[in-house]
Parts: structure tokens; sequence; C-alpha cells
């Protein structure tokens, strides 16, 4: 059920069976146009006051996950780690297949980076597939995963994520 009470509500627009029948998809570009201020403001807000000085990087979950990160990680002077589709990050990298909720995809990473603390970041959680695989290629990497933030959690679209997961809105 959405919480409709926060006034992003207003701003998104949900558009009934996108990419394919039988999906909402959540359209967040409305919030990126015109209210990023707010959205940062949001996403930090959603943090435990603290978490940000265990975290060395963000981990960019592409490609909305790349905005995000990047003005978090510019307001807070923290770099950024990259987990993008294949062929567009210089070897190496590190891979995995994962299962999408109308699909399937790949993500990659540079796996010949040093060890850091990470805050994954994307736009949405639906069926845990991407930020899974993002943990676990961190994981993979020797990279602490400390948590995953992101703007919207579909709750009821996936089960239990191993690291803490914090969000501004749920539906």
């Amino acid at each position: 059920m959405l919480n409709t009470v926060h006034p992003f509500w207003q701003i998104i627009r949900t558009v009934p069976d996108f990419p394919k029948a039988g999906i909402d998809f959540y359209d967040i570009t409305p919030l990126l146009r015109s209210h990023i201020d707010a959205v940062i403001d949001a996403l930090l807000a959603a943090l435990p006051e603290g978490l940000m000085d265990e975290v060395d990087c963000l981990g960019a979950v592409e490609a909305r996950g790349f905005v995000f990160a990047s003005m978090l990680a510019g307001r807070l002077g923290k770099g950024m780690i990259l987990l993008r589709k294949p062929g567009k990050l210089p070897p190496p990298v590190a891979n995995k297949a994962y299962a999408l909720e109308y699909g399937k995809d790949t993500l990659e990473m540079q796996n010949n980076l040093p060890p850091e603390r990470v805050l994954l970041v994307d736009d949405i959680l639906a069926t845990g597939g991407t930020l899974t695989t993002a943990y676990e290629l961190c994981q993979s990497a020797d990279h602490t995963v400390v948590g995953a933030l992101v703007l919207l959690d579909l709750v009821e679209l996936h089960g239990e994520f191993p690291v803490p997961v914090y969000t501004v809105l749920k539906a």
C-alpha cells in the first residue's frame, strides 16, 4: 500500500503496464527535473546519524543510482564505485548475472580497487536482484557493504536484504 503522505508522491508518476503488462513503473524523473535538492536532503535524512562516518565511498548502481550517488558524493566529499552494465568499465572487472522483475541483466565492477566501506545507492528497490548483485560484487572484491540507500522501496516485492536498507519512500 502506498504511503501517500510524503509530498514526493504528488510528483512521482505511476505508469501502469510498463515496461510490460502487470508492472507499475514509478517514474521518478519529475523529481529529478525540479526537486533534486529536496531529494538529496531526503536521502540524507533517511540515514542514521553517524553512518556516513563509517562510509568510505558510495556504490553507484546503474543507471539512476549514478544520479543520486554522484550528488550525494559531491555534497559529502565521498568517492564512488561504479556498478555498470557489461562493457562499460575498463578491465579488470568482475561480473554477475541476475534476474529482474521483468527479465535478466548483468552488472560489472572494477575488481582491482582497494577494499573500502561502501554504501550502495540506487533509485528503487523492487525484487532486489540488482541491489543484491551489487552487494555480492562488492563483497567478492573485499569491500564491506554497510548498507543500501534507495529513494523508493517496493517492500512486498523482495525478501530480506543482507544489510540495512535506508529509504525515503515505501510502497
